[in-house]
């Protein structure tokens, strides 16, 4: 591993969130499955966020919606590389969104900075291995995370002390220190407490109002709640109770974004990348206003 000097880039204290653009090269992603999966349109819309002002491009090759069933190791390869070498060549910061250590160590070769492990590296623990021993510098994100989508929901339960938020921090606790013990850097560490992972409606409110609880892991927390089912479950039609649809959920994920920058979220993982440093503009201009009370 090359020698690290200081703060990492993407981890150095601002005072505002890191931004997050999803892009998925899958055809079954839940909101946008099929849109990117030609390498041109995804290397077009790649762009099209980081011109919007995405501070990170992710890309992911496997759907994790509920039910989803996995790719091979080549298809997800062959969906994921040429759309952050293609980014990276353009001077794009990416992430790679994978649980698997031979695609990490393929999109960190082909120029990604981040390894997004939506499993903490319990999918796959060889993805720690790849980032404790990488030449380049990197951040890792390790998501909470209890089983693979086709059989989540049956993890959605919580009775221990603490319920959810107690479950959540003692298993990202657990991966923190896994992660630490193959040799990943603790100060190059992103934490992500997994909205909609093995989690109902409720437990995923019940984090996001617990983040100061989250944060006292003393990592950087990543926020990933743009468009997701309980949302549309909050704006469900009050006559026929179905949820509200994936395209008109923007506004609820620019609410939960203000509130979980001005609760100093570290990064927001969005699909509308606009929309959401709009919102992040105004909590940097509301604490401006009021620093004694931000």
């Amino acid at each position: 591993m090359s020698e690290r000097t200081g703060v990492h880039p993407l981890l150095a204290p601002r005072g505002w969130p890191r931004v997050m653009g999803v892009l998925n090269v899958t055809p079954d992603s839940f909101s946008d499955g099929g849109r990117w999966a030609d390498v041109d349109a995804a290397l077009a819309h790649g762009r099209r966020l980081a011109a919007d002002g995405a501070d990170l491009v992710d890309v992911g090759g496997e759907s994790t919606r509920p039910g989803a069933r996995r790719p091979d190791v080549a298809e997800e390869l062959d969906r994921v590389l040429p759309v952050v070498a293609g980014l990276a060549a353009d001077g794009v910061a990416v992430s790679v969104d994978t649980m698997r250590a031979e695609v990490a160590a393929a999109a960190v070769e082909a120029g990604a900075t981040v390894v997004n492990d939506v499993s903490g590296g319990l999918a796959d623990p060889g993805v720690l291995d790849v980032v404790a021993g990488a030449d380049a510098d990197l951040v890792y994100v390790a998501m909470h995370w209890r089983a693979h989508s086709h059989e989540m929901t049956g993890f959605a339960s919580y009775d221990g002390p603490g319920g959810v938020v107690g479950g959540v921090v003692a298993e990202l606790g657990d991966r923190l220190a896994a992660a630490t013990k193959a040799g990943v850097p603790e100060d190059r560490v992103v934490l992500d407490p997994g909205l909609g992972f093995a989690k109902t409606g409720e437990h995923n409110w019940d984090l996001l109002a617990a983040l100061d609880e989250l944060s006292a892991l003393g990592r950087p927390l990543l926020v990933g709640a743009s468009r997701k089912s309980f949302l549309g479950s909050l704006l469900a039609d009050p006559d026929t109770g179905a949820p509200r649809s994936v395209g008109e959920r923007e506004a609820a994920n620019v609410a939960v974004s203000t509130l979980a920058a001005q609760a100093g979220a570290w990064g927001l993982r969005v699909h509308d990348v606009r929309a959401t440093l709009d919102a992040v503009a105004v909590v940097r201009r509301w604490r401006q206003a009021a620093p004694d009370r931000a």
